[in-house]
């Protein structure tokens, strides 16, 4: 068992947090945001996360994990803090490490003895060592400390699993001792045999990078594969389905779409491209995969375009508005890259999303929000399926059909087969099925 401080409830903070209780450690995290604090105090949970809140319910009931914006007490308490503040993109693509300076300067400030301090938000290589020049400088006595980096690898929706059975642990340290300390953090992994990697503090930090940017260049292949597809007549499922069979290429991210969103992949891959830039690499690959995504996004609005023609005076429902289904984050969703383009087009948008409905509304207030995908697709010249929730997977398409003014419909995700479509009676198009555009000759 280890005291540990969390310093940062985003996120990463509190499923770190709510994990490592379970694990049998005593966990406070901590914030300056006293509204977030004290709605976690009170068993309930600022971000939508499948589990989370049972998880952390769970570990404040045994008394492992506590929340608490008293950061300095929490500092001075705890053997091992970890950083999981903030690290958003500025606007050259370089990552803004402010908070977690912020949290270096505190740190050294009120350590009183010997701590691990693990940075866990993504940052570019270099900042290991950026962190131990800030503690060492600023503390007001020498006191021994260690810098690790300890990346995370959670996927939005499931972060729990990810959390509790990762393909593997990478820990980047410069000493043994603050190595035998973190295994000893994740030691209920090594009785389920998870591969621990230790490796030095920029190894660690590159890792973080090249997996993210490499899973954002295979989603972005397999949609200008899509895009070719459309042009010839080829299915893009059965090809990346083939595709995936070979386990040189593997089956995961190999599913054609609108383009990747989120907080990670759009971040990550620019900021890879920022620290390549400083050491005069041109990173052609993964400037590509970028370019790639943006256009991907862009497409859909061609496709919708090609089914409905001229946006102006036309309503179109959106289904999903996260960027991935399980969660409620439409940071650099494409549901935006679309609401923006029909709006600025003056079409008339509603929408519905099991999760993202109130972050949607603080951007597109403007749109109409609905209560289920019915409701929003009444009167509606098209619908465009954004996002795969579950409940999206199995529509009653003649009711879909029947509250519809035109029953046009841009599956964004090949949740359904173009055949099928075709026998509800409606107008569909796919990505990368085949050139899917599938026309209904009867009025509705």
């Amino acid at each position: 068992m280890r005291r540990i401080c969390i310093i940062g409830t985003g996120y990463v903070g509190l499923v770190t947090g709510a994990c490592l209780a379970d694990f049998g450690n005593v966990v406070t995290c901590t914030d300056a945001d006293e509204e977030k604090i004290e709605l976690l105090q009170q068993g309930r949970v600022p971000i939508y996360e499948p589990g989370l809140k049972e998880l952390i319910q769970a570990n404040t009931g045994r008394g492992r994990l506590s929340f608490s914006t008293q950061i300095p007490f929490a500092i001075k308490g705890a053997e091992i803090i970890f950083i999981t503040v903030g690290t958003p993109s500025l606007p050259d693509g370089s990552v803004d490490l402010s908070q977690v300076i912020q949290v270096a300067e505190m740190v050294a400030e009120y350590m009183e003895d010997y701590k691990v301090i693990v940075n866990k938000s993504t940052v570019a290589v270099g900042t290991g060592a950026k962190i131990e020049e800030i503690i060492g400088k600023r503390q007001k006595s020498p006191i021994d400390f260690d810098v690790v980096s300890n990346p995370e690898f959670l996927r939005e929706g499931s972060a729990i699993e990810d959390f509790m059975h990762p393909d593997r642990v990478i820990i980047g340290a410069r000493t043994q001792k603050a190595m035998e300390i973190m295994a000893d953090v994740y030691k209920a992994l090594y009785l389920i045999e998870i591969p621990i990697i230790k490796t030095d503090i920029e190894t660690a930090e590159m890792i973080k990078y090249a997996s993210n940017a490499f899973l954002a260049m295979k989603i972005s292949f397999i949609n200008e594969i899509a895009t070719i597809c459309d042009g010839y007549g080829v299915n893009v499922n059965t090809v990346a389905r083939a595709m995936g069979m070979d386990r040189r290429i593997g089956r995961e991210f190999l599913h054609a779409g609108p383009g990747y969103g989120g907080s990670c992949f759009p971040k990550d891959t620019a900021g890879l491209v920022s620290i390549a830039q400083k050491v005069n690499v041109d990173p052609v690959i993964i400037k590509a995969t970028i370019a790639a995504n943006q256009r991907q996004k862009m497409r859909m609005l061609e496709k919708l375009a090609a089914l409905i023609g001229p946006f102006e005076g036309k309503t179109v429902a959106l289904l999903g508005l996260s960027f991935k289904p399980n969660t409620d984050d439409i940071r650099e969703a494409p549901s935006l890259v679309m609401i923006e383009g029909l709006l600025k087009q003056g079409a008339k948008v509603k929408a519905f999303d099991p999760a993202a409905v109130d972050n949607a509304k603080r951007i597109f207030p403007q749109v109409e929000y609905c209560g289920d995908m019915y409701s929003a697709a009444k009167q509606a010249d098209a619908v465009v399926l954004m996002t795969e929730w579950n409940e999206f997977r199995n529509i009653d398409l003649p009711r879909l059909r029947k509250q519809m003014r035109q029953p046009n419909f841009l599956d964004c995700r090949n949740v359904y087969t173009p055949e099928e479509m075709k026998r509800s009676g409606f107008c569909y198009q796919g990505v990368g099925q085949g050139g899917s555009l599938v026309k209904q000759t009867a009025s509705h």
